[in-house]
């Protein structure tokens, strides 16, 4: 396939660094006084403080998974429209520095990404070739990462719908799902329909759906303590 066309089918256009090759270094005053300085600090928080991050940083390495932050996160120019995303390719979550400027979004964002990287670790996804892969993870991250939590809803002026929660974890998942394939909106929406159901009530690593930083807090201590009632039998 094309290189322009691939990037475009797979939504590689909307992170143009993608393709000026990974791991590249600036010099030090560069990255003090830059996106990518600020991006690197609010990462480091998120992942030292956000139960959600905590949670799915040690569900990974209990996993097989452990994730490195100098290699497994990347801070990156992206295409306006984007915040974040995760490359499969590389095992690799792009944060989008020019678009992240606020910690609760840096933690919302890489809490979402963290779950695709759960999924890739834990199941034989085929992001590229299985769109029902796709819309299941896009479903499981919309609706544990916080995206649809009542307080970012209420500031996106969206509430007082009858089971408002999964009319937004379904369209997220099909905004995330148009953004990065070329597909039509009936498409999409058949595919989401077709696996809502079972990838809304898959809550795994969390237990159940973090609704609250207080809620994933408890998810958090749950999963930490699973296995003490049987280390003492």
């Amino acid at each position: 396939m094309d290189q322009t066309k691939q990037d475009e089918e797979y939504g590689y256009d909307l992170f143009p660094e993608r393709n000026k090759g990974k791991f590249k270094t600036g010099s030090i005053a560069q990255s003090l006084f830059s996106f990518n300085h600020k991006c690197q600090v609010m990462l480091h928080f998120a992942m030292e403080t956000s139960p959600y991050a905590k949670l799915l940083l040690s569900a990974m390495k209990n996993s097989g998974c452990k994730v490195f932050k100098d290699r497994h996160f990347s801070c990156e120019d992206c295409d306006g429209t984007v915040s974040g995303g995760f490359d499969a390719t590389s095992s690799q979550i792009v944060l989008c520095q020019n678009n992240i400027h606020q910690q609760s979004h840096m933690n919302r964002v890489v809490t979402h990404e963290l779950i695709h990287a759960f999924d890739h670790c834990r199941a034989h996804v085929d992001w590229f070739n299985n769109y029902r892969h796709l819309a299941c993870s896009e479903i499981r991250a919309a609706n544990l990462s916080g995206d649809c939590a009542f307080s970012n809803e209420l500031a996106r002026f969206n509430f007082g719908v009858k089971e408002h929660h999964q009319e937004c974890v379904r369209g997220r998942a099909l905004r995330s799902i148009l953004a990065v394939r070329k597909i039509s909106r009936e498409e999409a929406e058949k595919i989401v329909d077709e696996v809502f159901s079972s990838c809304f009530n898959d809550h795994a690593p969390f237990g159940r759906i973090p609704h609250s930083k207080k809620d994933a807090k408890f998810a958090y201590r749950d999963y930490e303590n699973r296995d003490r009632y049987y280390a003492n039998l």
